[in-house]
Order: structure tokens, then sequence, then C-alpha cells
């Protein structure tokens, strides 16, 4: 018998899609409040306009999130998590907790003050 395991098929399509890139800082910045599109690309440093675009439709599509289009002069567009999306919220927060332990802050970069409080509840406990 061999040790090798295959992976399950259902583990690899839900690393991919949260992995894709920008797709889990887009779910972060929305865990944090964010709905507005401004508001989302805003906290998410680097992120193109197309890019931004490309993942919301694709987070959309794979019901994630909830495009809601607000009548009003300009017509506004926010972005709403669904219960799926919301389910999501623990993986995400233990890949932060693990990112904060084990990922160094690159040169230059800054750890942002909620995250330096997961870091410290973490080396508490």
């Amino acid at each position: 018998m061999s040790d090798v395991h295959t992976v399950c098929v259902r583990f690899h399509a839900a690393i991919e899609l949260i992995g894709s890139r920008w797709s889990g800082a887009i779910l972060r910045a929305m865990f944090t409040g964010q709905s507005r599109y401004a508001q989302i690309k805003a906290a998410v440093p680097g992120l193109s306009d197309t890019m931004l675009t490309q993942r919301l439709r694709l987070l959309e599509t794979e019901g994630l999130i909830e495009r809601r289009v607000i009548p009003a002069s300009p017509v506004q567009v926010e972005y709403y998590l669904t219960e799926k999306g919301r389910d999501l919220e623990p993986a995400l927060e233990a890949v932060i907790a693990w990112s904060h332990k084990w990922i160094p802050i690159p040169e230059g970069g800054q750890a942002d003050d909620e995250h330096t409080l997961i870091e410290e509840h973490i080396e508490e406990h």
C-alpha cells in the first residue's frame, strides 16, 4: 500500500478558489466591512481595477458574494458576503494566524494593527 494520498477534489477546488490571486484579500476586505468597489480596492494594495472586477465576478459566480445595485443618482453598487462566503471566515482567520506565525513581514512592509492584535493574542495563549 502506498503512503501517497490523493487530494480530495472538493478540497482542491476550494483551495484554488480562495487561493486565486487577490481572492483571499478581497474576501478579507469584505469581512472587515468593506462593501463598495472603491472601499475594497483601497483595502487591497496593488489590486488593479481589471483584476478586482474579474475577481468580484468570479466570487459572485461561485456564490460567495452578492452584487446589489442601489438605485440612486448616480447608481451605486455594493457587494455582500453570502452565507457561503461568510462561512469562510474561520478558515481565513486560521490562515491569518498561521501567516503571522510563519511569514515574515517583507522588507519595507508593515503589519496592520488588527493583525498585530491577533498575533499578540495568539502569543498569549
